[in-house]
């Protein structure tokens, strides 16, 4: 099993920024996937960003490329998602997501953390 800890989002009005962190602990392998996705009311869960632990390799969702950025902390297994340049359209609650690459694949979600961004 894996646990992931979500730091505290919060209220930010348009142009800020915002840093969420995720800690992770556990049974958790080098070669996996660690990120974050997002769902605002009435939407899908979307992926925001995610990072391959094996090699750093990322992935941004278009919406976000250039304003977040996904980094780690390999000793700490955390992720962070800086957010920069926050828009009204990046509320939502923002869920830390680890999944294995190896043995049984499935999802392990953090319980979400809310960001606000008001214009």
């Amino acid at each position: 099993q894996v646990q992931l800890v979500e730091s505290e989002g919060g209220l930010v009005q348009a142009g800020g920024s915002l840093r969420l962190s995720c800690a992770a602990s556990g049974r958790t392998f080098s070669n996996a996937r660690m990120g974050w996705f997002r769902q605002s009311p009435g939407k899908e869960r979307e992926v925001v960003a995610t990072m391959w632990w094996s090699d750093g390799t990322t992935l941004y969702a278009d919406s976000v490329k250039g304003r977040f950025t996904i980094s780690r902390d390999n000793a700490k297994k955390n992720v962070y998602l800086q957010m920069n340049s926050l828009k009204p359209e990046d509320t939502a609650v923002y869920y830390c997501n680890y999944r294995p690459l190896v043995g049984v694949i499935r999802d392990y979600w953090g319980q979400g953390t809310q960001v606000t961004v008001s214009s």
